[in-house]
């Protein structure tokens, strides 16, 4: 009975559309598929961290006790966000950030259930703390929008899914934990998460539209130096406009620092 009402939920979800009534949200329709409880979400997310834990050698994780000044940065910039008012699962996900020493890579990203990584290639490239907010914004968003579930879907199918909600396949889900770093979202996501981050900035004393300053160094740099995680994403150039339009439609503050003394000792305490 309980597999048969399963599959009626995914069947009725399947051909209902994604909600986006908010000021600002996105126009585009997620497949909005979530056969995950918010508790898996987190059960999931912690099983990811204890994999990127056991592999230091792809994920050489920067010690707290060694650089405890950089850590007091990036949660300071994180407690702020998560502060905002409008991240929906702020009580309910661990919401631990971890900084990854690769001077190389400019990423973050944030697993289920709140686990955030910042690679040190990111912050050392971006030029302001605002902006880092922006891109923290824009993955925490995936997490709070519980996106990687519908990613999920799309990559391995709903019978793969079902079979792990309902207890039968426990070493699939192993597998897709291991694997979870390496989904790529969807254009629509992608999109989705930038509004987010918007949102979640406007409340703050952050530059709101802050993501968008990534993006504009990209462009500015040329489009050889597009980091391979952003080839299947929205179009920088549109990814700026959007981010500014939805910025404006919220009249919050979009007015770039004259200087940014936090984020110049942040950079400072990094190895």
């Amino acid at each position: 009975m309980r597999s048969f009402t399963l599959l009626f939920l995914v069947l009725l979800t399947l051909n209902s559309c994604k909600k986006n009534d908010e000021e600002g949200a996105s126009t585009c329709t997620p497949l909005n598929l979530n056969l995950f409880s918010l508790q898996q979400d987190i059960e999931l997310g912690a099983q990811v961290a204890a994999e990127i834990e056991n592999d230091p050698a792809t994920y050489p994780i920067l010690s707290e006790s060694t650089y405890p000044e950089a850590y007091g940065h990036i949660r300071r910039i994180t407690t702020k966000i998560l502060n905002s008012g409008n991240v929906k699962h702020q009580g309910d996900f661990a919401w631990q950030v971890k900084i990854i020493r690769d001077d190389n890579t400019l990423n973050a990203f944030c697993t289920p259930g709140g686990y955030i990584y910042v690679y040190t290639g990111l912050i050392k490239y971006l030029d302001a703390e605002d902006d880092l907010a922006g891109v923290m914004g824009h993955e925490i968003a995936h997490a709070d929008q519980r996106h990687t579930t519908e990613t999920m879907t799309r990559e391995y199918g709903i019978n793969t899914l079902l079979q792990i909600v309902l207890g039968n396949d426990p070493s699939t889900l192993v597998t897709l934990a291991k694997n979870l770093t390496d989904l790529k979202y969807s254009r629509c996501h992608e999109s989705e998460a930038d509004d987010y981050s918007v949102r979640y900035l406007a409340n703050t004393t952050y530059r709101c539209n802050g993501a968008a300053s990534f993006f504009e160094k990209i462009q500015a740099a040329g489009g050889s130096s597009v980091p391979e995680f952003l080839s299947t994403h929205p179009d920088p150039g549109n990814r700026v406009q959007n981010i500014n339009a939805v910025a404006d439609s919220k009249s919050c503050n979009k007015t770039i620092p004259a200087s940014d003394e936090d984020y110049a000792a942040f950079k400072a305490s990094l190895p």
